[in-house]
């Protein structure tokens, strides 16, 4: 049963629903699975086999079977660390301070259930992590979070894993521009990400700095026809997301309250990168560090490009031509890329689509656990009222 400080009204978002139901329809279509495989398995056909032979480089995928074997279980390792660190900064951002009964639900086996189902979310339905995003904060809707904590905590979220992102590609972009470390410093992989980061960065600190009774100022201009209305629905829209930002900077000033939360930020990219690095060491690719950090977040800035899976093809060819423009000989990197992209985003998928199907039932759970603290609450009012 539920606990006491279970809250009696919980509001459903018909919207959060429809999308994660179109997801699990998706999933269970076996027509509609078999065409979004034939267009990825396209894709990959155009990347992996057209491309290198119309750029000369046809020969050097064949060098795929030649990976040294225990790098490629360095790898998998590294993958699996990943999940961990993507874990640790869920349970670190949106667990806490949360109700005793919405707490108690997103526990280990939950939080797994729902990270591992947004990355796969992620993968399979839209570009720079909006799938996952959708479902994780349907998740914790249905877990009994209000709705403006929820997309608080779900801002949060991104802000401390981006933060990560957009910190490497200043520093390492400035380090290795400036020869502090070594490795080629094209102005294209240096300077002009380190730039848009910081700039990126700049424009969410100005955000952060939106006051929070943004919406109780704005209750002046009621009253004033259109102008009144059009206050009125996106007022919370800026003030979430500054609260979310501010949010994700105190974790940030108090490292100690958000041990968990920022290792695991910097757990995920770093466990991604160990991936990446431990692919080149397969074929005996020995990239400088800096080089390898850069190239990594510069090739991942194309996940922000459409994709028909969630990456699928831009990812790919950014990371490649990340690398060829820091000067990696093509005929490592292509077959590098290639095994980063079949651990880091292919073998995630059937766990994480399994993993959606078991969050689906404990959902029902919560749902069934509500109904009946409901039910026990029509009773004990309709005994007090006689």
């Amino acid at each position: 049963m539920a606990s006491a400080d279970e809250p009696e009204v919980y509001e459903e978002d018909a919207d959060e629903d429809l999308r994660v139901s179109g997801m699990g329809a998706m999933l269970a279509d076996r027509r509609r699975l078999a065409l979004g495989a034939l267009l990825v398995l396209g894709l990959i056909v155009a990347i992996y086999v057209l491309f290198p032979r119309v750029v000369g480089l046809d020969d050097e995928l064949a060098r795929i079977g030649d990976a040294t074997w225990y790098w490629v279980a360095i790898a998998i390792a590294f993958n699996i660390g990943a999940f961990g660190a993507y874990v640790a900064l869920f349970r670190g951002v949106l667990g806490g301070n949360a109700s005793a009964a919405v707490r108690r639900r997103l526990d280990a086996r939950a939080s797994y259930q729902i990270t591992m189902a947004g990355l796969a979310a992620t993968r399979i339905f839209s570009a720079a992590g909006a799938g996952g995003v959708v479902l994780s904060y349907w998740a914790l809707r249905k877990a009994g979070m209000p709705r403006r904590r929820s997309a608080c905590r779900m801002i949060a979220f991104l802000v401390l894993l981006y933060s990560v992102y957009g910190s490497a590609l200043v520093l390492f972009g400035i380090l290795l521009r400036t020869g502090v470390l070594p490795g080629d410093a094209p102005v294209a992989g240096t300077i002009v990400p380190a730039a848009l980061a910081g700039g990126a960065m700049l424009i969410a600190g100005l955000v952060a700095l939106i006051p929070a009774d943004l919406e109780r100022r704005l209750s002046s201009i009621r009253g004033r026809g259109r102008l009144s209305r059009w206050a009125a629905k996106l007022a919370p829209v800026p003030a979430t997301a500054a609260t979310g930002l501010r949010t994700a900077v105190d974790y940030i000033r108090h490292p100690r309250r958000g041990a968990l939360a920022l290792a695991g930020a910097v757990g995920f990219w770093a466990a991604n990168i160990g991936v990446l690095w431990a692919s080149f060491e397969a074929f005996g690719g020995h990239v400088p560090f800096a080089v390898l950090v850069q190239g990594f977040f510069v090739g991942m800035a194309a996940n922000l490009i459409p994709s028909p899976a969630g990456g699928v093809g831009s990812v790919d060819a950014g990371m490649i031509g990340a690398f060829v423009l820091f000067g990696i000989p093509g005929g490592i990197v292509f077959p590098a890329v290639l095994m980063y992209r079949v651990i880091a985003f292919w073998l995630p998928i059937p766990p994480g689509i399994v993993a959606f199907f078991q969050l689906r039932r404990t959902v029902a759970g919560w749902e069934a656990e509500r109904e009946g603290y409901t039910s026990e609450s029509k009773v004990r009012a309709e005994a007090q009222a006689k």
